[in-house]
């Protein structure tokens, strides 16, 4: 049985991970320090360390657990935090990306995972972007995620350490927090079910590309076993706008009553107007595309949400 180490396992990306991974019959080991992650989204009998990856006790739980693959979700991921402490968002996501290559070569693993983002991209017309597109971050996080990409090179290069990076669009689903690219979405889900009042930063029609956590998932099982030494973007190749966005979930609610109009506010730094991902590579290197629609995704997304809130 492969054993598989993920970081960041219990949280909104990492659980679903653990989740695919355990139906898929690998072994999994969680690292997770738990300051955005909860440990109610695991199952009980996962071995969960509370490290950090910034942590020299990250090289004691190689140690003991010789992990075979490791799949890298731990993260800083709120562009505005990464905004507003650099310093943070470079610690963690730079720094103890080092760290954990230094553990994965160190202990002799066959392969990393790396979840990438979209963010790396920076300013791109209204057009799909492939990975060869310019690498133009225009946020702080965007540039601590392609650092942490060159390093997954150089140790390749260096010490023949296997690595797959995943660039991911804006993912949401089940469990997400209201941090990261997609978080607009669970944001939306909780304001239209508790009509709370919605703001909408711009004019909202940027447009993104959303992807459903449990094709995340999968993306990363499939690149265990493929995509050696790859960039490779996850997303569906499909532009919504932000506004597009509020009115299908309000009309997923229509038992509500309810017509809910946004408020609308200036725009964010660091926001970008368009962003949309090529996903052939991903179709013909890991024989992965999306198996949601939007609507599926998000159908499952507001009935995660509605039972949290009991509505």
């Amino acid at each position: 049985m492969v054993k598989v180490l993920i970081t960041g396992g219990a949280g909104f990306i990492g659980s679903h991970i653990v989740e695919k991974l355990l139906q898929e019959g690998y072994q999994v080991i969680v690292v997770d320090n738990l300051s955005t992650g909860n440990k109610s989204f695991l199952p009980k009998d996962i071995p969960l360390y509370t490290v950090d990856i910034q942590s020299s006790e990250l090289h004691q739980v190689f140690k003991k657990e010789k992990p075979e693959i490791v799949i890298h979700a731990a993260a800083q991921v709120d562009v505005n935090s990464s905004i507003n402490n650099p310093q943070n968002d470079a610690s963690i996501n730079i720094l103890g990306t080092i760290n954990l290559l230094n553990c994965c070569h160190k202990h002799k693993v066959q392969k990393i995972i790396y979840s990438s983002s979209c963010a790396v991209y920076g300013v791109t017309e209204d057009c799909s972007v492939n990975e060869s597109f310019p690498i133009s971050p225009l946020s702080f996080y965007g540039i601590s995620k392609s650092v942490a990409e060159l390093y997954m090179k150089a140790y390749h290069s260096l010490y023949n350490l296997n690595y797959t990076v995943l660039r991911y669009a804006n993912v949401y689903g089940p469990k997400q927090s209201i941090l990261g690219e997609g978080g607009v979405v669970s944001i939306f889900c909780k304001n239209i079910l508790k009509k709370e009042d919605t703001i909408i930063y711009g004019n909202g029609q940027q447009t993104r590309d959303f992807v459903f956590v449990k094709d995340v998932a999968e993306a990363n099982i499939r690149a265990i076993t493929k995509g050696e030494q790859q960039i490779i973007n996850i997303g569906c190749n499909k532009k919504t706008s932000i506004k597009e966005l509020y009115q299908l979930l309000l009309s997923l609610n229509s038992i509500l009553f309810t017509t809910q109009s946004p408020i609308y506010q200036p725009k964010r730094q660091g926001d970008i107007l368009h962003s949309r991902l090529e996903n052939t590579k991903a179709k013909i290197i890991l024989n992965w595309e999306p198996n949601y629609t939007l609507r599926e995704g998000l159908e499952e997304t507001m009935n995660y949400y509605r039972n949290e809130l009991s509505i």
